[in-house]
């Protein structure tokens, strides 16, 4: 047969994709700038970036799935971006991260995977102030690390950690790297729009072949085909089109195969099988995942079946060892999306899957090799064994390869520290010896003089060297510690904080006390308990976050050999004990070392004296914080209360403009056309509007800002581009006819105006922003300019007042947000880092005022909302990142319920978040989904929401043809009471609280605050019948139940009596009975 007729095995490989339930779901990532593909995977676990930064890794394992928490032990290795991470292919267990920080740090992943989150690395190291790019291992040599930093080649031995080979021959970044199978030459890819073929230890120049590649200084990937002498290349070519090179080693200069896509801006990151030549091309910010097998001959590229589904954040391949080869599984791909890992599995359609399929399954690279980096660097070139994936031919039969996690634990039990012993080589899976040795945490034998132990990295011993001469239980005095699991370690610490808490003489534990098969630990479950009966205890609604959690090495001074536990040698001190890898209470620590008699060497701080204050709070939130407004309900108005026919609206307002606002009464609308025309329509008479010219009020220039003003519902306020402020005034009715005489002009600035701001508490204050970069304040009865603003170096994207009216923040263009005291100084009086992205942002407080909400983009043009302290802007508090969108998220918030609402023109989503003092500072909410696209959003006070039907907020909503109301409720079973718990008294700002000339004269006046309880109706608290407290609860002791709790058991057994119908009389009562002396007979 014809090769040309020859089909292959793999051509209809098709992608299965699973139910949501076996994903990885709500987890958290970000958009990275990064050359990594964010995510990579071995035979055990899964590891990819975590939340915005993108600096702390989750690992998890490979077969995880369901709901993630935000609070899940993770890795916080580094202090900024992880650019690459990679498992190496001879232990599953050991992971390589690359940062921006410029340290690449290996780490050693347990057994179960992550019970705590870990900070110390195995090994670190350096790339000497130089961002590292790309990471990853040698293909053949166990131990052997390779890493790119700017255009600098370095690789590392582990096991010596040390680095053996550096080379800056590249003249610009390295994009990417990838080793040939056989592990002897290198391929990179260059910003220099360049592919070079690498050998280290070649003498001389280590660059062998060097070619032009993709004419473009975009990301660009390099791959080579196996044990094949050619790579293939992605990137970009002179005009942006993604391109995908064949080059062969024979003609290095000539592409053999060149195939041009589409126009998308993302990199693609090519996912090579040699086993079955099967390429993935998975592009960045794609929806489609595109399939094609290699070939030696012409085609070269043979299209298969293309996935479609979420947009992709990063992809990689799972190891074959790892496959389901029992259901023809021959390639499986780990999706990474914003918010999920899927994995999407590449199975051969066959009549029956009863069968394991060998022709699907050639020998694939085994995990076990004998060459190490120091001979490989020497010139020994040695091939990995291959292994079979038929589990006839396998010890274990159809049980799946068991994954290699690596040495475990890492450290000796003996004084000897020789490599053979440290290093405990696990047995081959499916071997005999494995079954056996089961359980074995340890290998007792040394292994055979001419077998080669594994390497991996071995820190514990000079720490344990390091730290004491003498262990407790070791009698040998040689300084080696016995390894504890990490769990068992944190189970120890626990047992040792407890005991501070429960002791009431302030006595120390002993070594017998903190030994790790202690029978005095409690469990996870009942220290839950404990907190949950506390928290019912307390009467304060706000909620209070987790404790944080600090490492004990940096939160205390390390304490002198006399003061450990009374200078008492043979009593193991806290110290001991490896704590690094232990994240403690904060509190729980401060109580502890006050106990233990250390309490003049440490003074009682702010942060201690904020936790004792904070005490008296609910604790309920160490286990997760449940909001009254979680499920808060968005409903659109019934279609009789639309306003509809619109047409003619505008498209040409500015990012800094809403291009919508209502009130009560009315709504404006900008129209299209010249003339500057804005539409007034009454919220009185809603439905269709009839055809022709819409009554406008026509402004003569173009239109920037408008706004009503929030005390008088008939003052309209518009910005135009000539620099002068109209303001009109709406008679009752509404327009009958189009006008053009505005009230008042007021001739604000000489250059365009960004937008205008009323004050929220004095009356005819207005604020304008110029393209002058100045912000004036003015005083509208007298028309006159009584304060201006300076500072800012760019477009000022949006101006906030505070709650009080006092202060007034702003965000702008040079990435700054700066805060302003008008009244007192004309120059901001705090500053700090706001949004990266230069498209827009807005700006609002929180809490009273003391947190400010910032929306904007990142480096990548992906929408985020970020909350700071408004006492401190270096840096934000938390950052939630969306999705990517050219339109500008505006928001609103709810002081009442600190509920946040979000949206862009353009968008059908409204987003919903809460905004807590307390991490993680934006909860998010359920969002609501409109049914159209919207133009803009406008919300009313609060005073015009039905709080009969649990409504806490109301707006309208700006749709192509449409004005709709739109109302948020809370579903509550006794909507008839006044829900006192979801509308506390509100401040009152419909109506002025000063004047403008009190204001200007710093006369301030705080906001008076109202009731929304309607008449007649009966608060939910009022029949929630409390049961008084006989005695304030004591929480001193947890380890037995509280006489509170026993308390409230018996007045609710006499509440329940009281409502009961009972006699204490007995039936037998009203018997005849027999006279005493029959009984005497």
């Amino acid at each position: 047969m014809a090769w040309r007729f020859k089909a292959s095995k793999y051509k209809n490989a098709a992608p299965i994709v699973p139910k949501a339930e076996a994903c990885v779901r709500e987890i958290c990532v970000g958009s990275y700038q990064t050359y990594g593909n964010n995510i990579a995977a071995s035979a055990a676990f899964m590891a990819f970036n975590w939340e915005h930064s993108g600096s702390s890794v989750a690992v998890l394992p490979l077969d995880d799935c369901g709901r993630k928490s935000k609070t899940m032990p993770l890795l916080h290795g580094h202090t900024d971006t992880v650019t690459d991470l990679k498992f190496s292919p001879f232990h599953d267990g050991l992971l390589a991260t690359a940062s921006q920080d410029c340290l690449v740090k290996i780490w050693h992943i347990p057994e179960k995977g992550l019970e705590q989150s870990l900070s110390d690395p195995e090994a670190v190291f350096s790339h000497k102030q130089r961002r590292v790019e790309t990471v990853g291992f040698h293909p053949t040599a166990d131990g052997l690390m390779y890493s790119t930093a700017a255009g600098c080649v370095a690789l590392f031995d582990i096991a010596a950690q040390k680095e053996i080979f550096s080379n800056n021959e590249h003249p610009e970044v390295i994009q990417s790297a990838s080793w040939r199978e056989d592990g002897t030459v290198l391929a990179t890819s260059c910003k220099d729009k360049c592919v070079r073929i690498f050998d280290p230890r070649a003498a001389g120049s280590p660059i062998q072949m060097l070619a032009e590649s993709h004419q473009s200084i975009k990301d660009s990937r390099v791959v080579w085909l196996g044990n094949q002498s050619r790579i293939l290349t992605t990137g970009f070519d002179a005009a942006r089109l993604r391109q995908v090179i064949i080059r062969d080693m024979r003609n290095f200069n000539v592409p053999e195969k060149t195939l041009e896509l589409d126009c998308s801006t993302g990199i693609l990151m090519p996912l090579f099988d040699a086993d079955t030549n099967m390429l993935f091309l998975a592009g960045k910010g794609d929806t489609t995942i595109n399939y094609l097998e290699i070939t030696d001959k012409d085609p070269y590229l043979i299209e298969g079946l293309r996935h479609t589904g979420e947009q992709t954040k990063g992809a990689c391949l799972v190891p074959k060892r790892a496959l389901k080869v029992m259901e023809a599984e021959v390639n499986r791909v780990l999706q990474l999306t914003s918010n999920m890992v899927i994995p999407i599995m590449y199975q051969v359609p066959r009549k029956t899957y009863r069968d394991f399929h060998a022709d699907l399954y050639p020998e694939t690279t085994g995990y076990r090799t004998e060459l190490v980096a120091s001979e490989w660097l020497n010139g020994t070139n040695q091939a990995v064994p291959k292994m079979n994936l038929d589990p006839a031919k396998r010890e274990l039969g159809d049980e799946p390869i068991v994954p290699r996690l690596g040495p475990k634990p890492f450290s000796s039990n003996t004084g000897d520290v020789s490599f053979d012993k440290v290093f405990a080589v696990p047995v081959a899976p499916g071997s005999h010896e494995n079954i056996s040795n089961v359980g074995q945490e340890n290998c007792s034998e040394v292994p055979a003089p001419g077998a080669k132990p594994d390497l991996i990295v071995e820190i514990e011993i000079e720490k344990s060297h390091e730290r004491e001469p003498n262990v407790a239980g070791n009698g040998n005095g040689n300084g080696v510690q016995k390894s504890l699991t990490t769990s068992e370690r944190r189970k120890i610490f626990e047992q040792n904080s407890e005991s501070s808490e429960n002791s009431t003489e302030g006595e120390d534990r002993t070594d017998a006390d903190l030994r790790r098969f202690s029978a005095v630990r409690s469990s996870i479950a009942e220290r839950r308990r404990v907190y949950e009966s506390r928290s019912k205890s307390q009467v304060d609604d706000k909620a209070q976050s987790p404790v944080p959690l600090r490492r004990e090495s940096s939160k205390v001074e390390p304490l002198k050999p006399s003061q450990q536990l009374g200078g008492n040698s043979n009593v193991m001190p806290a110290s001991g004990i490896d704590s690094k890898r232990i994240s403690v209470p904060e509190g729980k620590l401060m109580e502890e070392h006050r106990q233990r008699g250390n309490g003049a060497g440490l003074k009682k701080s702010a942060t201690e004296a904020a936790f004792s204050a904070a005490s008296t709070k609910r604790t309920s939130t160490v286990f997760g914080k449940v909001s009254k407004f979680r499920h808060l309900k968005g409903t659109p108005g019934h279609k009789s209360t639309h306003i509809e026919n619109l047409r003619n609206l505008s498209r040409q307002i500015p990012g800094e403009c809403n291009g919508f606002h209502a009130n009560h009464e009315r709504v404006a609308v900008p129209l299209s056309g010249p003339g500057g025309k804005i539409a007034i329509f009454e919220l009185s008479r809603p439905g269709r509007l009839p055809d022709g010219v819409i009554p406008s009020l026509v402004n003569g220039s173009n239109i920037m800002d408008f706004q009503w003003d929030p005390f008088d519902a008939q003052r309209l306020a518009v910005a135009c581009d000539d620099g002068i402020v109209k303001l009109w005034h709406i008679e009752e009715g509404g327009l009958s006819e189009p006008t053009n005489t505005p009230q008042g002009e007021l001739t604000a600035h000489l250059d365009k105006i960004y937008f205008i701001r009323f004050h929220p508490l004095a009356a005819d204050v207005l604020l304008t922003a110029s393209y002058d970069m100045t912000i004036k304040l003015w005083d509208l009865r007298t028309m006159t300019e009584k304060c201006a603003l300076t500072g800012h170096t760019d477009q000022i994207f949006d101006f906030a007042w505070s709650p009080c009216g006092k202060l007034g923040a702003s965000v702008c263009k040079d990435g700054k947000i700066r805060v302003y005291n008008p009244r007192k100084s004309e120059t901001p009086i705090r500053e700090g880092n706001g949004p990266v992205g230069t498209r827009g942002a807005r700006i609002t407080w929180a809490l009273e005022g003391h947190y400010i909400v910032c929306t904007g983009f990142d480096k990548v043009s992906e929408r985020q909302i970020s909350v700071y302290n408004a006492q401190k802007l270096t840096a934000p508090l938390n950052t939630a990142s969306l999705d990517v969108s050219p339109s500008i998220l505006i928001p609103y918030y709810d002081e009442d319920s600190s509920t946040l609402f979000v949206t862009g023109k353009g968008d059908s989503t409204i987003y919903c978040y809460e905004i807590t003092d307390e991490e993680p500072y934006i909860c998010p909410l359920s969002h609501h989904r409109c049914s159209s696209l919207h133009q803009g959003l406008s919300f009313l006070t609060k005073n015009h929401c039905d709080v009969a039907s649990v409504e806490f907020s109301k707006a309208y909503r700006l749709t192509n043809t449409t004005i709709e109301p739109l109302s948020f409720t809370v579903p509550r079973i006794k909507s008839e009471l006044f829900q006192d718990d979801l509308f506390p008294p509100t401040r009152i700002t419909w109506s002025a609280t000063l004047s403008a000339e009190d204001w200007f004269a710093c006369n301030d006046k705080i906001a008076a605050k109202v009731s929304l309880k309607p008449e007649g109706m009966d608060t939910l608290s009022s029949i929630q019948q409390v049961p008084a407290l006989a005695k304030k609860p004591d929480h001193s002791n947890f380890g037995s139940k509280s006489e509170y709790e026993s308390n409230k058991q018996q007045e609710i057994q006499k509440s329940v009596s009281a409502r009961m119908e009972y006699t204490t009389k007995l039936e037998q009562d009203e018997m005849e009975g027999v006279d005493e002396n029959e009984w005497q007979e």
